[in-house]
């Protein structure tokens, strides 16, 4: 007999500022071997959300650009603010991107450190509270800071994006306590970016609670990029699915999978 169940696969939509996506992972557009690959693994991906570095890509559409084959009615594009090293570079990064027709959603970059790729707290604050009354939707790269955190949503960012890691770095979720309690002291979405490397970080991300991620690094220079595209994608939605499920309580000792009741004498 044929079984009427199916797998649950339908997972909450997840809503940043005036839009809705049903994929929780948002990917980058750089280090691929080539533009192709690169659309490949978008596709792969199942990424509704593509971050673009506007400093780093040709607006010029009618040269050779990884914009000419990003489909813009498939894709929302997040522009970021990469390589702005203060609020002034960071801001008109960003009017440069909304001027290139690259939409009102940005991803805020002030870094305040070279080695680590580290964000100046006092700067993303200052950046956003400028963006914010711009009229752009902003999602800030910030530390995994509890305080800052919330100083950021009461400007009015509609997400807040704290680093797992070093950018690049693949080192996975080194404090999943400060992204726990950010995740109880804001009511925006919060978004991993940085510091993925491999499918296990992804699904604990997602495990903990946090509504999305972002990454470039870890598919882009994967040795297989394609497959690791899939295998982000799994691992994100099995992740989400297994935070909404609720997982069951860790013991110290064992419990029997069976109940006793009505077991056989012997």
């Amino acid at each position: 007999m044929e079984s009427t169940i199916k797998p649950v696969r339908e997972i909450k939509p997840l809503k940043v500022g005036p839009k809705e996506f049903k994929s929780r992972l948002i990917v980058g557009t750089g280090k691929y071997a080539s533009f192709e690959e690169n659309r490949q693994a978008l596709e792969i991906s199942g990424a509704e959300m593509i971050t673009v570095a506007v400093r780093r890509i040709e607006l010029d559409k009618t040269k050779e650009s990884i914009l000419n084959y990003i489909d813009p009615e498939k894709y929302t594009l997040l522009p970021n603010t990469a390589g702005c090293y203060n609020v002034k570079e960071a801001v008109m990064t960003a009017q440069l991107a909304r001027e290139a027709g690259l939409g009102d959603f940005i991803k805020i970059e002030v870094i305040g450190d070279e080695k680590t790729l580290f964000p100046d707290n006092e700067g993303t604050l200052e950046a956003a509270k400028i963006l914010v009354g711009d009229g752009f939707h902003v999602m800030p790269y910030c530390g995994d800071d509890v305080v800052l955190a919330k100083k950021l949503e009461d400007l009015g960012c509609c997400a807040v994006m704290p680093l797992a890691a070093p950018i690049g770095s693949g080192l996975g979720i080194r404090n999943p306590y400060n992204i726990r309690l950010i995740l109880e002291a804001v009511q925006v979405p919060v978004i991993v970016d940085a510091g993925v490397g491999t499918a296990s970080d992804a699904a604990r991300a997602m495990e903990l609670g946090v509504d999305g991620l972002l990454m470039n690094t870890a598919i882009a220079c994967a040795k297989e990029p394609l497959k690791m595209a899939e295998a982000m994608r799994l691992a994100t939605e099995a992740g989400r699915l297994a935070y909404e499920a609720g997982r069951i309580p860790k013991k110290l000792y064992a419990s029997a999978s069976s109940p006793l009741d009505g077991l056989i004498d012997v």
